[in-house]
């Protein structure tokens, strides 16, 4: 009923794009810091920030590996800084951090929409017996879970709070996602991964997930199955199968 291979026993779903629409909240965010950022700096490539350079070099990653993949397309390396420099500093943490403050901003003006489709399936996937978990390099993962109404579903959640206390590797490295999985006492070969990001994607791929589904919200279909996802659809409803 749910669309995945029998031998499956957990879900691990990644929040921003998959359960949530606040991938185009972060994306904004973003876009506004960059931007400011590159009409100020006096060196690199100053063209603004584009939705194909969120794909690429933001979305999925934990939010100062973001900035240091992003800023070395524009031939700009930042110092490193520390995880609480204001956010009108000039380094790595400084940017990450003006980031969050206006993404914070933007949810609080705005809220957070669980996508129906996304809801239905967790709740499916429940019912199912299924173990369920969340793996996001979001640090406001516990907040936006909460606002969504869908933290009474999940049983463990590896955010970027846990990614930089336990210093695992972000995506697409598979680290966030094992760590998940060990979390829900989950082989990796019979948990799914949930993703909308090809660093995600990817990351379930390297991991030896069981199942690899990606959700293209955006059009990247094809790029998503080339980094390994084994079945994509635009919505996680489309896995419901009719009774």
């Amino acid at each position: 009923m749910i669309g995945l291979p029998d031998a499956i026993t957990a879900c691990l779903f990644d929040l921003d794009g998959v359960l949530t629409s606040t991938a185009v909240q972060h994306e904004a965010a973003w876009r506004t810091t960059f931007d400011a950022f590159l009409a100020e700096w006096p060196e690199g490539d100053r063209q603004p920030f584009t939705h194909p350079d969120y794909l690429a070099s933001v979305d999925g990653r934990p939010r100062a590996d973001g900035v240091r993949t992003f800023l070395a397309t524009r031939g700009i390396t930042l110092p490193e800084g520390t995880p609480d420099d204001a956010p009108d500093l000039p380094t790595v943490n400084g940017l990450g951090n003006r980031k969050n403050e206006l993404l914070l901003s933007i949810i609080a003006e705005q809220g957070v929409e669980p996508y129906a489709g996304s809801v239905a399936y967790v709740k499916a996937a429940k019912q199912a017996g299924l173990a369920i978990g969340v793996v996001t390099s979001s640090a406001n993962g516990a907040a936006v879970l909460e606002a969504a109404h869908l933290d009474q579903y999940v049983q463990a959640r590896v955010d970027g709070v846990v990614i930089a206390r336990e210093h695992l590797r972000g995506k697409p490295a598979p680290d966030s996602f094992l760590a998940g999985a060990a979390a829900l006492g989950a082989a990796p070969e019979r948990t799914a991964v949930f993703e909308d990001a090809l660093s995600g994607v990817a990351a379930g791929k390297a991991g030896g997930f069981g199942y690899v589904v990606g959700v293209d919200r955006v059009g990247q279909a094809d790029a998503l199955r080339a980094e390994g996802a084994d079945i994509v659809v635009a919505d996680l409803a489309d896995l419901l199968v009719a009774r």
